[in-house]
């Protein structure tokens, strides 16, 4: 049976950017010291002013605004579609990135994970949902201030805003059922 840890916003440590440029709130991670060694790690930064991201060579990135009125990439040099609230946007850890805010200050999410360690699949739901998941990992991310989770084999769980609940171990295939606005990732390790 996996094993269910509930982490609340209030806790997350915030920590530099790697360019030194920012700082980010750590939500959670599976492993490694500081900005180093691990096979994932799941965040949320706010960006003031348009600038330069930092680079994760051999990871991959998953990027989501979720304040603001969004922003808009240069990746290697080739310009993003504008990114918008909700709208999820991968990229290569490796890459020259900068950004190029649409309206004032934003707060996004941020998945980086080692594709050579890991499985990642991340998707947004905007409404009530039940999904199924027979991943290693499974986080769940609350976008909205009040969001209830049922997970098969474990107590129903209320969560704030930017709250999250961690699975881990998990060996079966879960139902999960939520009531709004969330982010669900899968992480499954590719040794197995």
């Amino acid at each position: 049976m996996s094993q269910l840890q509930v982490l609340r916003a209030k806790d997350y440590p915030r920590m530099p950017w790697k360019n030194g440029g920012g700082s980010t709130e750590e939500i959670t991670r599976d492993g490694g010291e500081g900005l180093e060694g691990f096979g994932w790690r799941l965040s949320i930064a706010d960006i003031a002013e348009s600038g330069g991201f930092s680079s994760f060579a051999g990871y991959q990135r998953i990027i989501t605004v979720l304040q603001g009125e969004g922003m808009q990439l240069q990746v290697d040099g080739q310009a993003t579609r504008p990114l918008l609230p909700f709208d999820a946007f991968a990229f290569n850890g490796e890459s020259q990135v900068s950004c190029r805010l649409l309206g004032g200050d934003i707060r996004d999410f941020n998945l980086i994970y080692a594709p050579h360690r890991y499985r990642a699949r991340l998707q947004w739901f905007s409404e009530p949902t039940r999904l199924f998941s027979c991943a290693d990992t499974v986080l769940l991310f609350s976008a909205q201030g009040e969001l209830t989770l049922g997970v098969s084999g474990h107590p129903q769980q209320e969560l704030g805003l930017y709250d999250c609940v961690q699975l881990t171990g998990n060996q079966d295939l879960l139902e999960l059922e939520t009531t709004g606005r969330c982010c669900v990732i899968e992480l499954s390790d590719v040794s197995r």
